[in-house]
C-alpha cells in the first residue's frame, strides 16, 4: 500500500500537520496485515492506533453459531447458556467464537456427565468471573503504566500502536503462567481440604474465618485523589495477600477496605489477624480492626458462608480501632504462650438470639 492508497481511502492527508506521523502509523499497520477496509473502520471509531493489537488478539479461525452447534453437537440454546455461564454474552450475529470456545463447549458434556450439569455450570461461572477480573486487571495495567504515561509524554501514533502489540503478545506468556499456577493452586487446595476437620456434611468444614478492615477508609476516600486512593487500595491488597498466604491461610476475598480469610486452625487465624494489624500499625492513613470466629463453615464455589461467617463479619464492625475481637471458641482453640486473650463482655448481635461472649486477642 502506498501513500496514495491511504489518501484515496480518506486515511491520510499529506497537507495535515500530523501527516508524517499518520503515514508512519498506516505503513506500520500495513506491515501487520491490516487492510484498507479495516483501517477505515477503525479510524471511523477512533481506534486506528489500537487496530494492530486488535488484529493480533482476534487472530485465528472463528466460528458462527451454526458452526459451533455442528462442531460440538450441542443445541443453540445450550451454546448460549454456556456462553453466559462463562461471562461472555455473545450476540452471535457479529461475534464469532474461537477454536478454544469450541473445545470448551465439547468438554462440558463429559464434565456434566461426571459431576452433574448444575455443579459444572456453577464452576464455569466462577471461572468466567475470575478470568474477567484478570482481563480487566491486565487492561488496567496497560492503561496506567504504559498508555497513560505515553500520552502524557506526547508519543507518536506508531509508538502507541507498537506498545499495544507488545501488550497483546504478552498475553501468550500470561496464559502459560495461568496454566502452571492453576495446577500449583490445585495442589495447595487439595492439601488444605485434606487437612480440614470435616463438618456434619460434605458441604461444611470446621474452620476459622476472619475479617480485617481499615477504619477511616470511607472518610479518607472522599479526600484522596483517584490515583492516591488506588495506591492505598493496592497497598492494602498486596500486604493482605502476602500476610495471609505466608501464614498458611487463604484470602477469600477483598472488598474495598476489608479482607476476608480462612484457616484450618484458630491459632493461625489469630496470627494472621494480628500480623495484618501490625502491617498497618504505622500507616497514618488508616487504622485496622477485625474479628475472628470458629465453627462449621459452608464451603461452596471457592467461598464460605453460614452463621459463623456472619458472626465474624458483624463482630468486625463492632471492633474499635486496633482491636481484634474473637469468640470464646477461637480463644479456646488458640490459647498458647504467644497469645493473650482478655474478656470483652457479651454483645447482642442482629440475627443471633443469645448474647455472644467476646474476647480480645493480642501478642503476649
Amino acid at each position: 500500500m502506498t501513500a496514495a492508497d491511504f489518501e484515496a481511502a480518506g486515511l491520510y492527508d499529506p497537507k495535515a500537520a500530523n501527516a508524517a506521523e499518520r503515514l508512519e502509523l498506516l505503513e506500520f499497520l500495513a506491515t501487520r496485515g491490516a487492510t484498507l477496509e479495516q483501517m477505515t473502520a477503525a479510524a471511523r471509531v477512533g481506534l486506528l492506533t489500537a487496530l494492530a493489537a486488535d488484529l493480533l488478539l482476534k487472530r485465528g479461525q472463528r466460528h458462527g453459531l451454526a458452526e459451533v452447534v455442528a462442531l460440538t453437537g450441542l443445541s443453540e440454546e445450550r451454546v448460549r447458556e454456556l456462553s453466559l455461564a462463562v461471562g461472555l454474552p455473545f450476540t452471535f450475529d457479529r461475534d464469532r467464537l474461537t477454536d478454544e470456545h469450541v473445545q470448551m463447549f465439547r468438554t462440558f458434556s463429559g464434565a456434566a456427565a461426571f459431576f452433574g450439569e448444575g455443579p459444572v455450570l456453577r464452576l464455569l461461572r466462577i471461572v468466567g468471573s475470575s478470568l474477567a477480573r484478570i482481563a480487566e486487571a491486565a487492561i488496567s495495567l496497560f492503561y496506567v503504566t504504559v498508555e497513560g504515561p505515553m500520552r502524557k509524554q506526547g508519543t507518536t501514533e506508531r509508538a502507541m500502536a507498537e506498545a499495544g502489540v507488545r501488550s497483546i503478545e504478552a498475553i501468550d506468556g500470561l496464559q502459560g503462567m495461568i496454566h502452571g499456577l492453576f495446577r500449583a493452586h490445585m495442589e495447595v487446595a487439595i492439601d488444605r481440604f485434606r487437612r480440614l476437620d470435616l463438618g456434619r456434611s460434605v458441604d461444611t468444614a470446621h474452620m476459622t474465618v476472619g475479617f480485617v478492615d481499615l477504619v477511616g477508609f470511607t472518610t479518607l476516600s472522599g479526600r484522596l485523589s483517584a490515583s492516591d486512593l488506588a495506591g492505598l487500595i493496592e497497598r492494602f491488597e498486596e500486604r493482605s495477600f502476602d500476610v495471609v498466604t505466608a501464614r498458611g491461610g487463604r484470602l477469600v476475598k477483598l472488598i474495598g477496605d476489608e479482607v476476608m480469610f480462612v484457616t484450618a486452625k484458630a491459632p493461625a487465624a489469630c496470627d494472621i489477624a494480628l500480623a495484618l494489624c501490625e502491617e498497618f500499625a504505622g500507616d497514618p492513613a488508616v487504622t485496622p480492626r477485625g474479628a475472628l470466629a470458629t465453627g462449621e463453615l459452608v464451603v461452596r464455589g471457592g467461598d464460605y458462608y453460614g452463621p459463623i461467617v456472619n458472626l465474624a463479619s458483624r463482630l468486625a464492625a463492632l471492633a474499635v480501632p486496633r482491636e481484634l475481637l474473637v469468640t470464646a471458641e477461637v480463644a479456646a482453640e488458640a490459647r498458647s504462650p504467644g497469645l493473650r486473650f482478655e474478656p470483652a463482655g457479651r454483645r447482642m448481635l442482629k440475627g443471633f438470639e443469645e448474647p455472644v461472649a467476646l474476647l480480645t486477642v493480642e501478642r503476649a
